[in-house]
């Protein structure tokens, strides 16, 4: 089901290092328009301890508080750098569980597309990165989610201009209700 707004989500998904908040720019580049960082970056880096459970709930709050924000500036397309599918996933990987309230948040948001980035493309470190050996049965848990939901979505993949290629033709290939 599309939007009748005049924006259109398109949520960029997939596990860590898949070239995520690279290719949201780049496409709010190529579209003349914003895209939504990844939030747990800004949070993270504020915090004075390692994280816990409840702050995958304040990551998810202020993921969706972030992208409420600057809908309102995009230019037909609003690129989100993950969503709260990746707050699920990381959270029951890391705590077993997920809070009820991203839970819920998950059946009621809306995107009209997901972009799944897959694994290849090779893995960057960085000190917010946990999962450098397990991208590929993360990325299968992604896929398995998105299909099982019934969310629209395409699997974008290649280096460097190819993938950003891969994701244009996604979006074009998924007919958007003109504007």
């Amino acid at each position: 089901m599309l939007t009748t707004q005049s924006t259109y989500r398109i949520a960029i998904t997939g596990p860590e290092s898949t070239g995520k908040s690279e290719l949201s720019r780049k496409l709010a580049e190529h579209y003349n328009s914003i895209w939504v960082p990844e939030y747990a970056r800004e949070y993270l880096s504020q915090l004075n301890r390692g994280y816990r459970y409840e702050d995958i709930l304040s990551i998810a709050r202020g993921q969706v508080k972030l992208e409420e924000e600057r809908i309102a500036g995009a230019n037909k397309y609003l690129f989100c750098d993950t969503e709260l599918l990746v707050c699920k996933i990381w959270s029951e990987e890391k705590f077993g569980k997920c809070d009820p309230w991203i839970l819920e948040k998950l059946r009621t948001q809306h995107y009209d597309l997901y972009l799944l980035c897959n694994t290849d493309i090779l893995w960057k470190p960085d000190p917010l990165r946990e999962n450098p050996d397990d991208r590929n049965r993360l990325f299968n848990l992604y896929q398995k989610e998105l299909q099982e939901n019934d969310f629209p979505f395409e699997i974008i993949q290649g280096t460097g201009e190819k993938r950003v290629n891969s994701a244009i033709k996604a979006i074009e290939a998924h007919q958007f209700h003109n504007l």
